[in-house]
């Protein structure tokens, strides 16, 4: 693709379609007068923090129960697109002002933060293609970020629960996480390594498959493309995760450790001040749960746990981080919701040691990217995460890399709009490869 001298926004463009949920989303779409023109989809959450930025929905619940955006596609084309008309593609941050401007509000609920975060990163892609670069490269220079060296390790999606599944697993996410240090992972390449981890991953979810059909368990899988069936204990499934990692050839603790998302929130009575189970019929005050986690650490080879305290528990948050922080990868993602302002109050509590990043919770790509600014000045880790009504933009692969992210959060090796974060990652991989290959 021929670099154009030809920069400037000619048309912007919003539509509604259907995520992979079968509810509505927005894409927009952004024209450049040299012809070059580029989309964004945004994903929703399935769960809308009270402290993220807000979605806009139409409400007429004669269309897709009240969830349509034909007013956030409309709020594009009338009210944002004529603002951008004649700007430069690379003007990100003038355009995302300029989308804060029309709607100040701190939740965004005036223009919600669909009809922002589309605009955002569609413009974003039009200025990557405009200087002929891939958005990954674009957006570390763009930002000033220069944290491109390596692969956000995937955070694998073996189990759902929770909300995300019909099944009786209390826990959101049951995650199989590759070791890239092990020898099995290892390689001069960026391209094999993320090759190798990846293939690994899809060969472990397809042995718990089988490893579920065979001992009777239903095979279904949850919105995020991990197993749904109904168990007897929420630790059975790593059990199971445990003997699928033997039997697709690989070695537990040396190739593959565990996580969780716990999504306390949800499981948090505020009346009793206590934590409920319903699986395993368990009631716990903050600090036998984190007891509770301390016990697992001495069976499971567990080294991420997300949202293991309610989004208001920040007393037990900092004990667990003065507790576990040193064993852990404690990672915020309720706790945090993605806001500046959440961010800066964690790290004065001292609460958790890593920050998952939605670009969507927030309205903007530069406030985003601010926002994991501060997460690393701070020594958090960073985990860029999809929503549980993805669709098969793959934005958030790019940016994990450019911000330098330890980790991907994109779901299990199954569905499309799951697969094709992983599509992409291999692709970023194979490209720095090759850029390496070159520069020798």
């Amino acid at each position: 693709m021929a670099k154009t001298k030809a920069e400037n926004i000619v048309s912007v463009k919003a539509r509604e379609i259907l995520n992979a949920r079968g509810f509505p989303t927005l894409e927009a779409s952004v024209t450049l007068s040299s012809g070059l023109s580029s989309k964004a989809e945004v994903p929703i959450g399935i769960y809308s923090s009270k402290f993220s930025a807000q979605d806009l929905y139409d409400g007429d619940h004669r269309r897709f129960q009240g969830k349509g955006m034909l007013l956030a596609a409309n709020h594009i084309n009338e009210l944002i697109a004529p603002r951008l008309i004649g700007l430069a593609a690379t003007a990100q941050r003038e355009i995302d002002l300029l989308l804060i401007e029309l709607d100040a509000s701190p939740d965004r609920r005036q223009l919600g933060a669909n009809t922002m975060m589309a605009v955002s990163l569609a413009v974003a892609r039009a200025g990557a293609m405009s200087e002929n670069k891939e958005l990954f490269q674009y957006l570390s220079d763009y930002y000033q970020l220069n944290e491109i060296s390596g692969i956000p390790t995937p955070l694998f999606n073996m189990f759902s629960g929770g909300h995300h599944a019909d099944t009786n697993l209390d826990f959101k996410e049951f995650l199989l996480i590759p070791q890239p240090e092990s020898d099995t992972f290892t390689s001069t390449s960026s391209e094999a390594q993320a090759v190798r981890m990846i293939r690994a991953g899809a060969e472990v979810y397809h042995a718990l498959g089988k490893i579920l059909r065979e001992n009777s368990y239903d095979s279904d899988i949850g919105l995020e493309g991990g197993y749904a069936p109904n168990m007897d204990s929420s630790l059975k499934a790593l059990d199971l995760m445990l003997a699928a990692v033997v039997s697709a050839g690989y070695e537990v603790k040396k190739d593959f450790v565990l996580g969780l998302d716990i999504g306390s929130s949800q499981l948090y009575d505020l009346n009793s001040k206590q934590y409920i189970f319903p699986l395993d019929n368990s009631y716990f005050s903050s600090q036998n749960l984190v007891a509770l986690y301390t016990e697992w650490l001495q069976k499971y080879p567990i080294v991420y746990l997300e949202d293991g305290l309610a989004s208001d528990d920040w007393s037990a948050w900092r004990e667990a981080t003065v507790s576990l922080g040193g064993k852990l990868v404690l990672a915020g993602d309720e706790l945090f919701a993605s806001s500046l302002e959440r961010l800066r109050r964690g790290i004065a509590e001292q609460a958790a040691n890593a920050f998952v990043l939605k670009p969507n919770q927030i309205g903007t790509l530069t406030e985003t990217i601010e926002c994991a600014k501060l997460a690393k000045r701070q020594h958090y880790q960073i985990i860029v995460s999809h929503r549980g009504g993805e669709t098969n933009d793959d934005f958030i692969v790019d940016l994990a890399f450019a911000l330098g992210a330890q980790y991907l959060k994109a779901g299990s090796l199954s569905r499309g709009e799951r697969v094709s974060k992983y599509n992409r990652l291999m692709a970023i991989a194979a490209i720095m490869t090759e850029n390496s290959n070159t520069q020798k």
